[in-house]
């Protein structure tokens, strides 16, 4: 799951505080010139006796400095969504002080300046806040557009169902709103259900404050959410290999330790001066020395060369196994040897 990084508001504070009074912008007005902004009161009052910026000494106006400031209403309606509870004190200093000075006018002033202005117009929740919400399933943008011809050609049901209203702090996040569904409605846990508002997904660390200072919710009605549920994604296992097969080589590295390991063929190997012993070769010290040698698969005897007899000598020309195919005679040290069967 993707992992998100909450920022603290002490990290926003360079760029949401007036640096003339050291507090959040009220009322956040920007010079046109190099676009710093301060609080309305602090920078008129400044231009009074200055014509440069307080911040970075460019001229703002040679001769009336206040034609070249402009009201910012965006940072200031970014400034009360990020601060708690500003929007709320602020109003209510406005109304205390025009309660204590009742013949104090307010030129072309409007019901906010006045502090007449509630957070529910405004559009500012507190975290504590009470949030009105509708939750239904969606049934997808096709299915929608089926059901408003029908409802339209008489056809169909008009009354809704399958809404349910809740009351929630503003506080929540979409991640608790989703388990309190699961809960419910008892989702196995190879589904997972995903909130949406109309036809966006809603992240899980979003919380109601959030969707409703993002979306174009203006408190006339209970806040729309829809969710659907969709089977979970699981990660694949990774492939195994798999494992060989008895008397089959899956290489070519075992087929050669395979070929190595099999004994040497008698056919193949030259016969050297510091090989084993030959029946042929008498050894001495042993009792068959002296008489004929006993045929053995393993130990095949040396052929006799064209027109001689096989000597006790070592010779370098290889040596063939013995056919049994062929009826050819066989002689060691003179004594003629039968074949074998």
């Amino acid at each position: 799951m993707h992992r998100t990084t909450r920022i603290k508001i002490t990290e926003l504070n360079p760029h949401l505080m007036c640096a003339l009074c050291g507090g959040y912008f009220i009322d956040a007005t920007t010079i046109v010139e190099c676009l710093h902004s301060f609080c309305k009161t602090c920078i008129v009052r400044y231009l009074e006796t200055n014509k440069y910026c307080p911040m970075c000494d460019v001229q703002v106006h040679k001769t009336r400095p206040l034609l070249s400031i402009r009201s910012d209403k965006t940072l200031q309606d970014i400034v009360y969504k990020l601060v708690p509870g500003l929007f709320k004190d602020e109003m209510k200093r406005r109304r205390d002080f025009y309660a204590a000075y009742p013949l104090t006018e307010v030129p072309n002033g409007s019901n906010e300046d006045r502090g007449e202005v509630l957070e529910q117009e405004k559009g500012a929740l507190s975290d504590d806040e009470i949030v009105s919400l509708s939750i239904e399933f969606y049934e997808g943008v096709r299915d929608r557009e089926e059901k408003k011809g029908a409802l339209e050609n008489g056809d169909g049901d008009k009354e809704k169902t399958g809404v349910r209203f809740l009351r929630c702090p503003a506080a929540m996040t979409v991640m608790h709103l989703a388990k309190f569904l699961r809960n419910k409605m008892d989702v196995p846990s190879k589904y997972k259900v995903e909130v949406l508002y109309e036809d966006e997904p809603l992240k899980e660390y979003y919380t109601l404050m959030d969707i409703a200072y993002i979306y174009p919710w203006r408190r006339n009605g209970p806040l729309p959410l829809k969710y659907r549920v969709q089977p979970a994604c699981k990660r694949l296992p990774l492939p195994t290999v798999p494992a060989p097969s008895e008397g089959t080589n899956t290489s070519g590295a075992s087929e050669c330790e395979s070929v190595s390991d099999k004994a040497p063929s008698p056919a193949t190997l030259p016969a050297t001066s510091s090989s084993l012993p030959s029946p042929a070769t008498p050894s001495h010290g042993s009792p068959s020395s002296h008489g004929p040698a006993a045929a053995h698969p393993a130990s095949p005897s040396p052929t006799a060369a064209p027109g001689g007899t096989a000597n006790g000598g070592t010779s370098n020309c290889l040596q063939t196994p013995p056919s049994t195919s062929r009826g050819r005679k066989m002689t060691v040290n003179g004594t003629p040897v039968p074949p074998l069967t």
